[in-house]
């Protein structure tokens, strides 16, 4: 059986995924930012936010990552499906 850590880790691999300093890791990460085009064009990510692995990444509110050279805090994170994938919302510091 494959698992979300797997499916992340193929994505990274094929250049899909944004790299985040979290804690003083990098993790590669699936990021939105406010009118960004997703799911190929259909529609548009409203808020800064993340999702990956949730055995990989332990965020909470209020925890900082840094993605691209700008630094976010948590403001809300969410367990996504079976909590094998979380969805974290982001505030632009």
């Amino acid at each position: 059986m494959v698992s979300v850590s797997d499916l992340y880790a193929a994505a990274g691999r094929a250049g899909l995924l944004t790299p985040a300093l979290i804690g003083g890791a990098e993790v590669l990460v699936d990021f939105r930012a406010p009118d960004v085009e997703v799911l190929d064009g259909l529609g548009l990510s409203s808020d800064f936010a993340i999702r990956y692995p949730a055995e990989d990444v332990v965020l909470d509110t209020g925890h900082e990552l840094v993605i691209g050279g700008v630094t976010y805090r948590v403001r809300e994170v969410r367990a996504i499906g079976d909590g094998s994938e979380c969805r974290a919302t982001l505030m632009r510091l």
